[in-house]
């Protein structure tokens, strides 16, 4: 369950620009027309403060109570149904993207926002690879490393061929009844699950149809999600039965189609706005939804967390 830990610097970093944004007033979240030396000094102190503070924290929250080893790798890409590598390359895409954007309001060159802005996630995730490199209790994971390869790839790629982000990852998360079974692997609080119970966790590919219709009368915000999650998951690889129960818990993958919101595409003069906009874009907007299972075949959920 490693990929929680991106999770967390994703987190300071969405922190970083509600802050931001909430104490800055009138133009000062207005992108800089050049480049701004004071700005732009000032986002890579704050980013060098977060990441370096970051991995400290991971070394001394996670990693410390577990012997460390000789550095090496270790294959995890069968475990959680593949869940856990979508979180990294989610991670790796909005990191890159919230450093892309950063320099922008700095007044970068579209240059620098790619290499310097958009490999933030990459080179952040990076380096928490190397950590668990060297604890016995992981490994690095070459599977971890192509995922966020991934997710910066497809915020690069994207800027390189339309200038705009048309398909963004998302997140959706609803509770489940396999928390309770192992609530120290799955969580005990909400939040706690939100981070380790991948059987509530959805990860969507949310595509702007007017982006591929310009001109068109669709509504500018309007996006169509194509979403995968799993289910029947109380650990990485085996089939294990709840606690208590002798009903044996059957693993499925799960796929979805739904509608979703685009936010950066509303139109607002406010800077404030669109700061917040961009933020809350990593989730996935609740909408009708349509399933489909192996186990289950088709259903549909008026309302899909």
């Amino acid at each position: 369950m490693k990929h929680q830990k991106s999770f967390f610097f994703l987190v300071f970093l969405i922190g970083f620009h509600l802050v931001s944004a909430q104490n800055a007033v009138g133009s000062f979240l207005k992108p800089s027309d050049s480049l701004d030396k004071k700005r732009q000094n000032s986002i890579v102190i704050a980013e060098s403060v977060l990441a370096a503070g970051a991995l400290v924290g991971l070394n001394q929250l996670w990693y410390a109570d577990y012997p460390q080893s000789n550095f090496h790798f270790t294959n995890d890409n069968s475990e959680w149904l593949q869940m856990d590598k979508l979180g990294h390359s989610f991670s790796s895409y909005h990191l890159g993207r919230f450093g892309a954007e950063m320099l922008q309001w700095s007044g970068a060159s579209k240059k620098n926002q790619l290499i310097y802005g958009a490999g933030l996630g990459f080179a952040f995730l990076t380096a928490v690879e190397v950590l668990d490199g060297y604890s016995s209790e992981w490994g690095a994971s070459t599977g971890d490393v192509i995922a966020n390869a991934s997710g910066t790839a497809l915020y690069i790629s994207q800027e390189l061929l339309w200038k705009e982000q048309r398909i963004t990852p998302k997140f959706s998360f609803h509770t489940t009844q396999f928390a309770a079974y192992r609530p120290d692997v799955l969580g005990r609080s909400l939040s706690e699950q939100i981070l380790k119970d991948y059987n509530g966790q959805t990860y969507w590919l949310s595509t702007n149809l007017y982006s591929f219709s310009k001109g068109s009368k669709i509504p500018k915000w309007l996006n169509l999600a194509v979403g995968y999650g799993a289910n029947g998951m109380v650990s990485g690889n085996t089939e294990n039965n709840p606690q208590n129960s002798t009903q044996k818990v059957e693993r499925f993958r799960q796929f979805y189609l739904s509608f979703d919101v685009d936010l950066t595409k509303i139109e607002t003069k406010s800077h404030f706005l669109k700061t917040i906009f961009s933020v809350f874009n990593t989730i996935k907007i609740p909408a009708p939804t349509i399933e489909y299972s192996a186990n289950e075949g088709f259903k549909g959920h008026w309302l899909y967390f």
